[in-house]
């Protein structure tokens, strides 16, 4: 009960709702009218996922306020919704599940006199909750597990993720909030030995699912040793703008200048442009992190602009890598799948936007970080060992799609 309701808590900061409508300025006394009013009449509901729509007709007076419903979500928790008398329907929500709930609406007058009750079932469809949680995986993944989950209803739902401590005691070891109708995430930091892993779903409501288990077995995954990464120049590669902005700046684990930066613009220009490089040892990689350019006039300067790669393909091979002119967007070839010469796709990746959503050069001090962690993405488990990389830009940030830049590339896997 007690890490549920830690949860619970939780999510009603994140979802902004709360188990009761706002009523302020419903309460207030505007009228000395203190006719009691009739009730609603010609009531029709219309069930929904979690909740119903109940339509109604006003008694005729014109001293209404609103109109209240007052119901139990769950067996222990109850809301109350207010319409005001404008309206005639009022919206019922919050459901534990699937069956008969009782409603009662009353009619409240500007001088706070209330009618007669009305009795009104409800059976709401599935809530977004439930309809998640038979869709819950876990996984195991590299250096940890993976977890997906469809949310079908797109509703604000919590996937809290479990497991025990170093007593043994189950506790919460992530919480993953979305509205997306798909969510799929790792965690990571974990050895190759068993470890068990517990998955429910939660709403805005206190509304639990059941909780599924798993025992995982994280793959190995180590982080691929820059001391062996060199360039591997190949004649259709792009130059960088000059020594200072070459290729290796990508594994020099300095996060600010100087990075990786081709010419600007790049002349004569191919677009899309790509590099090579030789990590100096075959892997199946796991993921990698991108560090973007931070900015050569002060920090934050180059944020979400400029040559940061926007959208980008990231290719690999085992063997000797042959050159050839790389697609783009609209001629790759599945993940997995190969080129003519034999470059086998990795994945087409996309940058994130800037969490506070401000226009550039704005920037909070929360984007300034999320940036200098770098993006984090994943690989495909299905993918083979590779050794040679092809990172190929198809967009930049700033929108030019002439150049590009990166501050610094990070690979995981498996080398052995």
């Amino acid at each position: 009960m007690k890490l549920h309701y830690i949860v619970f808590l939780v999510a009603l900061t994140l979802f902004g709702q709360l188990g009761c409508k706002k009523t302020d300025g419903y309460n207030t006394i505007v009228s000395t009218d203190n006719t009691k009013p009739g009730p609603v009449s010609n009531i029709k509901v219309a069930n929904f996922n979690g909740g119903a729509y109940i339509t109604y007709s006003l008694p005729d007076s014109k001293n209404i306020l609103y109109v209240q419903a007052n119901y139990m979500i769950n067996g222990k928790e109850s809301r109350q919704t207010k319409s005001s008398y404008y309206s005639d329907s009022i919206t019922v929500s919050g459901f534990a599940a699937s069956q008969d709930y009782q409603v009662t609406l009353t009619v409240v007058t500007r001088a706070n006199v209330s009618s007669d009750p009305v009795q009104v079932t409800v059976h709401p469809g599935t809530p977004p909750y439930l309809l998640a949680y038979p869709t819950v995986k876990m996984a195991p993944d590299f250096g940890g597990v993976n977890i997906t989950c469809v949310n079908p209803a797109k509703a604000n739902i919590g996937i809290i993720v479990i497991g025990p401590d170093s007593t043994g005691k189950l506790q919460i070891i992530d919480q993953n909030y979305t509205n997306l109708d798909s969510t799929n995430f790792s965690l990571r930091g974990y050895d190759t030995t068993a470890h068990k892993f517990g998955v429910y779903i939660t709403d805005a409501w206190n509304n639990f699912s059941d909780t599924v288990y798993a025992t995982i077995h994280p793959i190995y995954e180590v982080e691929m040793n820059k001391g062996l990464f060199k360039d591997y120049i190949l004649p259709s590669d792009v130059l960088p703008f000059g020594s200072y902005w070459d290729v290796p700046n990508l594994w020099d684990n300095n996060l600010h200048e100087p990075t990786y930066n081709t010419a600007q613009p790049i002349t004569p220009l191919v677009w899309p442009a790509w590099i090579t490089f030789d990590m100096g040892q075959s892997a199946k990689l796991s993921r990698f992190n991108m560090v973007g350019r931070e900015g050569d006039s002060g920090p934050g300067e180059f944020l979400w602009g400029y040559g940061t790669p926007q959208s980008f393909v990231i290719w690999g091979r085992n063997d000797q890598p042959q050159d050839e002119n790389m697609p783009d967007s609209t001629g790759l070839p599945p993940v997995g799948g190969t080129t003519a010469n034999g470059w086998i796709n990795m994945g087409e990746f996309y940058s994130p936007a800037k969490p506070s959503g401000l226009a550039n050069p704005q920037f909070t001090t929360a984007d300034y970080n999320f940036w200098m962690a770098g993006f984090p993405f994943n690989f495909a488990l299905s993918l083979p060992k590779v050794r040679y990389i092809r990172f190929e830009c198809l967009t930049n940030m700033g929108g030019t799609n002439n150049f590009f830049d990166i501050n610094e590339l990070t690979f995981w896997g498996d080398p052995r």
